[in-house]
């Protein structure tokens, strides 16, 4: 979350900033402007409160006679003073929780070059990969070709589940699990991330430290406790969450700077508001695999580290040879935590066109404040130097289940089977072809 000093002390800039994302956050921030001046308030009162008492203390210590009306009097006074200065400390506790609230719910800055616009139209392209594949034939969508081939399944997930899951068979599966595995070793090996593997299921705090809730409680599936069994726990919509809070309430050094982790997991969305979006094949889950790269670094490496991670991401898709984009997102189509987005997308012949396949960004220390992710700087001088917030970034590098529908519609042929990515093919059992046999 932003800095409640920071917002105060450059209130006009912030509003400008935020106001790029839309004219909805002008509101939040001057109700958080009135109760910043009800909490000085409260403080200075408390402080006056504080030292009266102090005087009172004194004065009464220096009565001679304690059990005299004198001395009965000055403790009678020091009692009201001690009650009202809590009375202070208890309106000052509830400012700063109403505060704490609204800054929970106002998303971060942009940066200073991310584009204005409001939506997707007004997303700038970066740079383009590859080119789309040469076919003399139209170009199946992967619901029908992976359903011809025998290896995507909606019928039967949808009895088992319902709509917006999907079971592969076979080759399908094979591939998924090749591809996951693929993008792990090149992870690893070539971009020296740690591999982690974390719990699935989180408590909210896990979720409040990467901005998820309060605002996106809808789109979490929350596994509920009882009398019986007293826990509250949400299915993780991404590695993002438990791997970005590995570090919290911790006080990392800067030789231990940065932190570069990635982690293969299932994700679950309820994809609340996408009713009749993307409801054919496998593009919009409420289960879908996905590798995730998240790193923690120093505030002035951020920068040069989101271009680093964004291009480890790229490396998946041009090592399997898919067309793609990198789009910079303006203002208003950033997601609520991140301050300078890129999206890449991949090209799907079935559709003819764009769709998003990774997402990184750069979060400066706004997930940082909420997680509490600090580092101490390396000792300056003789004294050691303050503790500070470390910058978070993450991406997907990539979404497992978007990547398989790229390699499906990009490698289709006419004859209506699917040539398997030469690097994909050791994790394929040496598999060159997907065909209705496999």
């Amino acid at each position: 979350m932003l800095d409640l000093r920071y917002v105060i002390e450059n209130l006009d800039s912030v509003r400008v900033s935020l106001g790029r994302r839309g004219a909805a956050w002008a509101a939040p921030l001057d109700e958080i402007s009135a109760l910043a001046q009800r909490r000085r308030e409260a403080i200075m009162a408390s402080e006056k409160l504080a030292k009266e008492l102090n005087d009172a203390t004194a004065a009464m210590a220096k009565i001679a006679d304690k059990k005299g009306a004198e001395f009965t009097a000055a403790r009678e006074k020091n009692r009201a003073l001690g009650d009202e200065r809590k009375q202070f400390e208890r309106a000052q506790a509830e400012v700063e929780l109403d505060i704490s609230d609204l800054l929970l719910s106002i998303p971060n800055e942009p940066a200073a070059d991310v584009p204005d616009g409001a939506d997707e139209e007004h997303n700038v392209v970066v740079k383009t990969w590859g080119a789309a594949p040469k076919m003399d034939f139209t170009p199946k969508d992967h619901h029908d070709l992976g359903t011809a081939l025998g290896i995507l399944d909606f019928e039967r997930s949808g009895r088992l589940s319902g709509p917006r899951f999907a079971v592969l068979w076979g080759a399908g599966a094979m591939l998924e699990r090749a591809l996951a595995q693929f993008m792990l070793d090149v992870h690893v090996t070539e971009h020296g991330y740690t591999e982690v593997y974390t719990p699935y299921l989180v408590k909210d705090s896990a979720l409040y430290g990467t901005g998820n809730l309060p605002k996106f409680g809808d789109q979490l599936f929350k596994i509920a406790g009882t009398d019986e069994r007293a826990y509250d726990l949400y299915l993780i919509p991404t590695a993002e969450v438990p791997v970005t809070n590995l570090h919290g309430d911790e006080l990392l050094t800067e030789a231990e700077l940065p932190k570069k982790y990635v982690a293969f997991t299932p994700c679950f969305r309820a994809e609340a508001g996408a009713a009749g979006r993307d409801t054919r094949g496998m593009i919009r889950q409420h289960q879908f695999d996905k590798v995730e790269v998240v790193q923690l670094v120093r505030p002035e490496d951020s920068e040069a580290a989101h271009e680093a991670l964004t291009r480890n991401a790229e490396t998946i898709l041009e090592k399997l040879g898919l067309h793609y984009r990198r789009m910079l997102l303006c203002a208003g189509d950033m997601g609520f935590s991140s301050k300078k987005t890129y999206d890449l997308e991949v090209w799907l012949p079935g559709q003819q066109r764009f769709r998003e396949i990774s997402s990184c960004s750069n979060f400066g220390d706004f997930q940082a404040r909420r997680a509490a992710l600090r580092y101490r700087p390396s000792e300056e001088g003789k004294g050691k130097a303050k503790p500070r917030f470390v910058h978070t970034l993450n991406g997907s590098a990539l979404a497992v289940g978007r990547t398989l529908v790229a390699v499906l519609e990009q490698y289709q042929q006419e004859d209506g089977t699917v040539l398997i990515p030469e690097v994909l093919r050791p994790y394929c059992r040496g598999l060159e072809r997907i065909t209705a046999r496999t």
